[in-house]
């Protein structure tokens, strides 16, 4: 408990840390919200940003659909050697160093990525920190999103894990059996999704960079455990960074016509002038 408690806050108070060094002011259109309107109109994005989740397919056009065919196939191809990467992964297990194991497991585990993500929000939301408040919306959202196709699909698929040594070809269509609920990965999905919407508050290389390792962490660590094949994780990944640029672009045209709204524009003339002020 000792050590997955430690995980879990210094993850938080780390972002919190590397935010103070990139922070901004808050916007001053928040400054007048009460707490309770703050989280009312929080859990409306929340919905709306899992909404567009699951409606942006039905807009996509061209070039979206290019991307996803290129998905599919780099998925299949990896697909082929999804045995002998994972042979090679779990070969890996005995020498791969314990702390990593402990800290993929607790990170991308959802009772621990939670309290993350509240921790995240939670702290935006009672400091009304904007910034704060954007990467908790986005995180909540995008697992939300993300989660509820994971669980279908584990079930759906019935894909069998490396553990159950039936190779990575066997499905059970339907199974409520653990050992067949293979694809996707959960933690990879979980940790992925959480930094790569932290990562995208940055601007610095390095910072991002840290944080995406500790987003590997899990991943990897699962290969390691023969818990997943490749594809597995490879996917899980693909689908939350899918997931968490289309909720950051829907929660950024939310906000961008907040403060259109608030700015008030007036017709003003003058001697030898025509002017238009906006009001903020």
């Amino acid at each position: 408990m000792k050590i997955k408690q430690t995980i879990i806050f210094s993850i938080i108070f780390s972002f919190l840390f590397l935010y103070n060094l990139n922070a901004q002011q808050n916007e001053n259109f928040e400054k007048n919200e009460t707490t309770w309107s703050l989280l009312k109109s929080d859990a409306n994005l929340i919905f709306g940003g899992v909404k567009n989740a699951y409606t942006k397919p039905f807009k996509w056009k061209k070039d979206d659909w290019l991307t996803f065919g290129a998905i599919a196939a780099g998925t299949s191809l990896l697909y082929i050697y999804d045995e002998q990467t994972s042979e090679y992964f779990i070969n890996q297990e005995d020498s791969s160093p314990q702390m990593l194991k402990e800290i993929g497991w607790y990170y991308g585990s959802p009772q621990n990525f939670f309290m993350i993500s509240a921790g995240i929000y939670g702290y935006g939301l009672f400091s009304k920190n904007e910034k704060f408040r954007h990467t908790g919306v986005l995180i909540i959202s995008s697992a939300v999103a993300t989660g509820l196709i994971q669980t279908i699909s584990k079930n759906a698929f019935g894909r069998a894990r490396p553990s159950q040594n039936v190779g990575s070809r066997k499905f059970k269509f339907m199974s409520k059996e653990s050992g067949y609920h293979s694809f996707p990965s959960g933690h990879s999905i979980l940790s992925f999704t959480a930094s790569h919407a932290i990562a995208k508050q940055f601007d610095n290389l390095w910072v991002k960079g840290g944080i995406y390792a500790v987003g590997l962490i899990a991943p990897v660590s699962r290969l390691w455990a023969g818990a997943h094949w490749l594809t597995d994780v490879t996917l899980g990944m693909v689908l939350s960074v899918v997931i968490v640029d289309g909720v950051d672009n829907f929660l950024t045209s939310k906000k961008n016509s907040v403060k259109e709204k608030t700015i008030s524009w007036n017709l003003r003339a003058g001697y030898k002038t025509v002017g238009l002020v906006g009001t903020f």
